[in-house]
């Protein structure tokens, strides 16, 4: 029986694994060919996994002698836009890792050709594929809080990697907060509007660039989202999920990032006259920890990004929202740089 989803990988390096596996357990679907700048690469993947399939070291080409109507593109940043073109361009959606791509022209040219062309464009968030996270969504999105006014994440951890992070500009931002930004929209349910940050470089930092960050952002719901990280802050790390405190008028629901979340509310009855109210302890509703499939992280998105395919729709981490969440990032980018409030209207078309 032929497969219903005939999938190019591009990029063969280590992250394409957790891809790969997956896409091997699904009937409808068949890999038909791996792709990578370097020959070698592809040959030592296809062997690897047992693979009977093309290698390449062409897009265009491969995507041609397969007839392939889906890539995955799992190469670096730096060719995420010429990798999403050139599939969409040629007929076949694209499966992507973050960052949608390394500028906004780019992200933006992404989603304008998706809607020329037809064909689909989801990106890898893969933190938003956890049972705790849809759980705290829950409690924000059922109305028990109340109306949020105030997000607070805390992103606290010394991280030693060692090679290009310890030599990037701006590291804690490009690299990992994106994963923070995208948590905030899902928590939310609101888009970004403006932000105002300050990127500094502490002392004892081991990084070249700036590894800490204050981001203070205004979202299309009326709150305000407050992001407070760092790369290299030692003891007392927090989870790589942050910490989480969002506030509404009711009460706030509370995340470490590590067990379950929950929230305090006003408690009923009258508390008239009272200087701190008394509250009662909430927590999240069972029916919250669906995660598409029950999957979760890498696996958990892209069981997302087929249903999709399957229902006819945009998956939730479809380019077109999922470019606010990169937009978040180089717009704090702009406001560290500049020392100005900057409006994302800038950079989203």
């Amino acid at each position: 029986m032929t497969a219903k989803y005939k999938i190019v990988v591009a990029g063969c390096g280590g992250m394409s694994n957790v891809w790969i596996d997956y896409a091997i357990e699904r009937p409808d679907a068949e890999i038909v060919a791996l792709v990578d700048i370097k020959q070698e690469f592809a040959d030592k993947m296809r062997d690897k996994k047992g693979l009977d399939c093309g290698t390449f070291t062409d897009l265009e080409t491969a995507i041609r002698e397969t007839g392939a109507n889906l890539v995955f593109d799992v190469t670096i940043p730096a060719s995420h836009y010429q990798i999403s073109s050139t599939a969409m361009n040629l007929g076949c959606n694209v499966f992507g890792e973050k960052p949608l791509a390394e500028t906004m022209e780019q992200c933006n040219e992404i989603v304008r050709i998706s809607e020329k062309t037809g064909r689909t464009h989801a990106v890898m968030q893969n933190r938003r594929y956890d049972q705790r996270i849809r759980s705290l969504r829950d409690l924000v999105s059922s109305g028990q809080i109340g109306k949020v006014g105030f997000i607070g994440a805390d992103f606290f951890i010394g991280a030693h990697f060692g090679g290009f992070r310890d030599a990037m500009e701006s590291p804690l931002l490009l690299d990992m907060a994106i994963h923070t930004f995208d948590q905030a929209r899902l928590i939310s349910g609101a888009d970004p509007v403006s932000v105002y940050c300050h990127e500094f470089n502490p002392p004892g930092s081991w990084y070249e660039g700036n590894a800490s960050a204050i981001c203070i952002y205004e979202m299309s719901d009326g709150s305000v989202f407050n992001y407070r990280g760092s790369w290299c802050s030692e003891g007392a790390p927090t989870s790589w999920e942050a910490q989480w405190r969002i506030i509404g008028d009711k009460g706030t629901a509370l995340w470490d990032g590590h067990g379950q979340p929950y929230a305090e509310v006003v408690a009923p009855g009258s508390q008239e006259g009272k200087f701190i109210k008394d509250y009662v302890r909430v927590e999240p509703n069972a029916s919250a920890a669906e995660v598409g499939s029950q999957l979760s992280g890498h696996p958990g998105c892209l069981a997302e990004m087929f249903q999709s395919l399957e229902e006819g729709r945009r998956a939730e981490t479809d380019c077109r929202d999922n470019r606010y969440s990169m937009a978040m990032v180089l717009a704090a980018l702009e406001s560290a740089k500049t020392g100005r409030k900057v409006m994302m209207s800038e950079f989203i078309e």
